[in-house]
């Protein structure tokens, strides 16, 4: 995914892996994650940290099991990661 630090690299793959899903659908950030690097689930925790940064900043929403989250609250377990602006799911 092209070269820089690894957050910014991180980042960008949650952003972009967000806006090829489109409105209707999400993404992982494990997907953010493989895009990355074969070794992938090192990545994991901090992929998960920066998509609660990017919905803290309005960028992307955070949802689980068909329901918004909290970027601030407490959670655990799988996440995906939509498109901001859309209420629904």
């Amino acid at each position: 995914m092209g070269a820089g630090p690894l957050p910014d690299r991180l980042r960008a793959a949650i952003l972009a892996l967000a806006c090829a899903r489109g409105e209707g659908s999400s993404t992982c950030p494990s997907d953010a994650a493989r895009a990355l690097a074969d070794e992938w689930r090192p990545l994991l925790p901090q992929a998960r940290e920066l998509a609660r940064e990017l919905a803290r900043a309005g960028e992307v929403r955070l949802t689980q099991s068909g329901r918004s989250l909290d970027p601030d609250g407490q959670w655990e377990g799988p996440i995906r990661i939509r498109l901001a602006g859309h209420a629904h799911g």
